[in-house]
């Protein structure tokens, strides 16, 4: 039993949105999920209720006749084959384009991070565009990132490991590199944080934003996880945001998230980036970063501090040379194929007229949850056999550049 926490309403309604597994659709109206505890809470009200038996789902079958007979939820609930609809339904990306403006959220100037390489073999420019975690996630290693690019110290480093299905590594070449055959590291900075491993989780409240931002993400990961309404859990946690790395996985505030009772954390998806570390007790200072270039390392969560992730420019580095070495470092006889970085900049300190724009799906909105449905059941006219569900990571959240105004 969890100490009781002052103002924790043991009754409390919450809105969630759900997946029907078997029908293929997602349920529009919202169910009311009436949860119930003896004096069970924690930081988050919410996150006290998964512990709780679920007592009551309020789902009559006036509400099941309703979205029967509903012609646009019934074409989606049955299989849509090409010769009968050769149109399809709608694909991810089509949902994604068709959001209003009032559902995509600009990303602060501060919150980017402008990565310039070297020009490649035909002298065309290469720029990468980092986003780094909002607070509270992270935020000592994201502030060591910041004073960094500030310091100039990024300038003259380079891409010094580049592993097959894993990740690209940049760096001071000399530093933590079993292959670099350099001595000599580059100082750094005073006054940068060093962060405890306790730091790589945040409380579980800090993916939400308010009710029924909580009740949209856990809505999302239970389309991850496949939910199927014809057989409920007995708590969330039993499946409907199941995750085969953490006691669930969430969509909330742009971001993936595992959470449990006692944490929540971002998780190693295609393109975000980390924190390079040596063996625990070290976090890393954020000097070492790397990005994932293949399949989700999910193991690799919890582990080393993950502080954004790439949204502009990925091609430059998932495309580079793999390194021969140990890990996939370059050897020294491979120092040629290490990729200089130019500099490194954050975006609010350039010129305002050099300052790349980027906005994303906001994912407590009605577009991204459809879009969301659509990935883990592709019903656009190349596919079968929905799915039923997908990995949190096959969830990627829309980023798109902002076109400045003339």
């Amino acid at each position: 039993m969890l100490a009781e926490t002052e103002g924790f309403e043991p009754s409390k309604e919450l809105p969630l949105y759900t997946l029907s597994k078997r029908a293929h659709s997602t349920t529009l109206p919202r169910l009311r999920v009436t949860i119930a505890g003896d004096g069970c809470a924690s930081s988050f009200p919410l996150l006290a209720a998964q512990v709780v038996k679920w007592h009551q789902v309020i789902m009559t079958k006036r509400f099941l006749t309703t979205v029967a007979a509903l012609p646009s939820l019934l074409a989606l609930s049955v299989p849509v084959y090409a010769q009968d609809e050769p149109e399809g339904a709608p694909s991810p990306n089509e949902i994604v384009n068709s959001a209003p403006q009032s559902e995509w959220a600009a990303i602060p100037a501060d919150d980017l991070l402008v990565m310039t390489l070297a020009p490649d073999a035909a002298g065309n420019s290469r720029v990468v565009i980092l986003q780094l975690m909002p607070a509270p996630f992270s935020q000592g290693w994201v502030e060591n990132i910041r004073t960094l690019a500030r310091a100039q110290w990024y300038d003259g480093i380079s891409v010094n490991r580049v592993q097959d299905n894993y990740v690209v590594q940049w760096g001071d070449p000399g530093h933590d590199n079993p292959e670099s055959g350099e001595v000599e590291t580059k100082a750094l900075p005073e006054g940068l944080n060093v962060m405890a491993e306790e730091d790589y989780l945040a409380d579980p409240s800090s993916v939400f934003e308010g009710e029924e931002q909580a009740g949209r993400a856990f809505g999302n990961g239970g389309i991850a996880g496949g939910l199927d309404l014809d057989d409920l859990p007995d708590t969330p946690f039993d499946a409907y945001i199941k995750d085969r790395y953490a006691e669930g996985a969430i969509i909330g505030r742009g971001w993936p998230f595992g959470i449990s009772l006692v944490g929540a954390w971002p998780v190693h998806c295609y393109g975000m980036v980390g924190v390079g570390r040596n063996y625990s007790p070290d976090t890393g200072s954020g000097a070492e970063l790397y990005t994932v270039i293949g399949h989700a390392p999910r193991h690799l969560d919890r582990n080393i501090a993950l502080v954004g992730r790439i949204i502009s420019g990925m091609e430059h580095l998932s495309s580079m040379t793999r390194g021969t070495g140990a890990l996939g470092f370059y050897t020294e006889d491979e120092a040629h194929l290490r990729t200089p970085i130019q500099t490194i900049r954050v975006a609010s300190d350039l010129a305002e007229g050099e300052r790349p724009q980027f906005e994303f799906l906001s994912t407590e909105g009605e577009t991204f949850a459809a879009y969301a449905e659509a990935r883990a059941n592709r019903r656009d006219p190349f596919f079968i056999v929905p799915a039923g569900g997908a990995d949190i990571c096959n969830i990627p959240v829309p980023v798109r550049a902002i076109e400045a105004a003339d």
